[in-house]
């Protein structure tokens, strides 16, 4: 399952109850084909915490290296803007570790990286090392075999988290077939989140899948993570126990088909992680920000990270419905907060009338805003693309600048033809206030983040990190976005590619068909804004 269908089959059952007649129609049949499919009732739950017994290991030990003037209210930090060396920094972590390692993800997949993520907590576990892999249940599709074959393992415990209660077919009928709890379909965990012996964490946007971590062909995701140790970490694991011991992660033994033993599980778990041996890819010698490997400066006992305050943010495994949770309030506010400049980053951006109020405010305050997110021709979510659509004419009208990545690496010449096998689509999640501050998690700017998803994220006071951040979103805006333009103060649009001798200006959206608009308007009429 790839990433292009991480929110599509959301839309199903709300599409679908829009027309009365096919909801009667799926009902009974979802009746009589799931019968009474529902979840376990008497679960249990063994409850545990994070490690704090860890001062004696190495990467306690790196750890404390690497902040030598080590202030207890401080973090060391790192960002990780290559996907290779993203990947490299989880193994790598995860390698070293000595006693525990939590993570949870909205999508683990059943791929070359998936299988090696996993291979590599099951090595861990085998040295002793206590291993806690929650993973959000809709896209775990024909995965119960697979993660329980790994919580066999000795030393290895693994819950799902709101898990629906047919467990067969791909997401659209699990989806359709578990209308009768559908409170459970849009309540997804959207966290991304990784801590080795509860000294280093990484957290930011990307979930474990070959187009995450530049592994996929010519379809990649641009995706930004961020490594942390010191105090971030001990609130990141709090976070972590809290999803851990919520009442909507379920050990995946009470979900499997009582007929699939252990040893049969663990069996085809063997199998299967044994072809993700060949899998194995050296990561660049530096990435985008000269840095050397995770794994190259752990060999070394210190790792180069900037000391700064940090806010962990994180919802609740149970969010208060129609409403902004934790998340969405703490970025909002740190826009709210800007004086002289903010840049947003987002791969869906339907940004909604709170949003909107507040980027008028800034841009009445004589604020600089800019935000990126997909165009037409990059996104994996087109009826999202047409929620942002919406706002777009608003948006400049107040003042913001806008940027919709282009297809990458087209030269300037070709931008007016459609394009396809585009080399980067952006999935970062970031906004950069003032050059000081910034936010960066799992969390996207529309109601579907704010309202539905489960999201954490960090907001950090960091020149020097800020800077960067800065300094790759306007690095990945010329040449390869559109600049999106109001044309002579009507409600027409032009989008200005850079390159070449002279800009190309486009009178009509790239990548857009009037077959495509079509169906997009349909649509998008019929499903709530809430829901994108």
């Amino acid at each position: 399952m790839t990433a292009s269908f991480a929110r599509s089959p959301l839309l199903i059952a709300p599409w679908i109850s829009l027309r009365l007649a096919m909801v009667a129609f799926v009902l009974a049949v979802s009746a009589v084909l799931a019968g009474c499919a529902g979840l376990p009732s008497a679960v249990q739950r063994t409850p545990s915490q994070a490690r704090t017994d860890v001062t004696d290991t190495r990467l306690a030990t790196v750890a404390a290296a690497s902040m030598p003037e080590r202030d207890e209210a401080l973090s060391g930090l790192r960002l990780l803007p290559a996907g290779e060396q993203a990947f490299e920094a989880r193994i790598a972590l995860a390698r070293a570790a000595e006693k525990s390692i939590d993570a949870q993800y909205y999508q683990i997949a059943d791929d070359a990286s998936g299988l090696q993520f996993l291979r590599t907590l099951a090595e861990a576990a085998g040295r002793g090392v206590r291993v806690r892999l929650l993973v959000d249940d809709l896209h775990a599709i024909g995965q119960d075999t697979l993660l329980a074959g790994l919580a066999a393992r000795s030393n290895v415990e693994l819950r799902m988290f709101n898990p629906l209660p047919v467990r067969n077919g791909g997401v659209a009928s699990r989806v359709v077939f578990s209308l009768h709890e559908f409170s459970r379909i849009n309540r997804r965990m959207h966290n991304k989140l990784f801590v080795a012996d509860n000294a280093f964490a990484v957290t930011g946007g990307r979930n474990i899948a070959d187009e995450y971590f530049d592994r996929s062909g010519p379809d990649n995701f641009i995706d930004m993570d961020i490594l942390a140790a010191g105090a971030a970490v001990q609130a990141l694991s709090t976070v972590f126990d809290g999803y851990w011991n919520s009442e909507q992660a379920y050990p995946i033994q009470s979900l499997v088909d009582a007929a699939l033993t252990p040893e049969a599980a663990r069996r085809a778990f063997d199998q299967a992680a044994q072809l993700a041996g060949a899998a194995e890819l050296p990561p660049a010698s530096r990435d985008l920000l000269g840095q050397t490997s995770v794994g190259t400066q752990l060999a070394t006992g210190r790792l180069q990270l900037h000391l700064a305050a940090v806010r962990v943010l994180a919802d609740a495994p149970v969010k208060a419905p129609m409403a902004d949770g934790a998340v969405m309030n703490g970025k909002l506010e740190l826009l709210q907060s800007a004086r002289s400049e903010v840049l947003v980053a987002s791969p869906y951006f339907v940004p909604g009338r709170r949003t909107m109020e507040i980027l008028k405010q800034a841009t009445d305050s004589q604020v600089r805003v800019a935000v990126m997110t997909n165009s037409l021709a990059t996104t994996d979510e087109p009826l999202v693309h047409a929620g942002y659509a919406r706002y777009r004419t608003a948006l400049l009208d107040m003042g913001v600048s806008l940027y919709e990545l282009m297809p990458g690496a087209v030269p300037a010449r070709a931008v007016a033809g459609e394009v396809h096998g585009s080399l980067g689509r952006l999935h970062a999640k970031l906004a950069v206030v003032d050059g000081r501050r910034f936010y960066i998690g799992s969390l996207n700017m529309d109601r579907r983040s704010a309202h539905l998803n489960t999201e954490m994220g960090l907001i950090v006071d960091s020149p020097e990190l800020a800077g960067q951040l800065a300094s790759l979103l306007r690095g990945e805006r010329q040449p390869r976005s559109y600049q999106v333009r109001s044309a002579g103060g009507s409600k027409n649009l032009q989008w200005v590619a850079q390159g070449g001798d002279a800009p190309v200006v486009l009178a009509r959206e790239p990548n857009s068909r009037w077959s495509t608009q079509m169906r997009l308007a349909l649509l998008s009429s019929l499903i709530d804004e809430e829901l994108l």
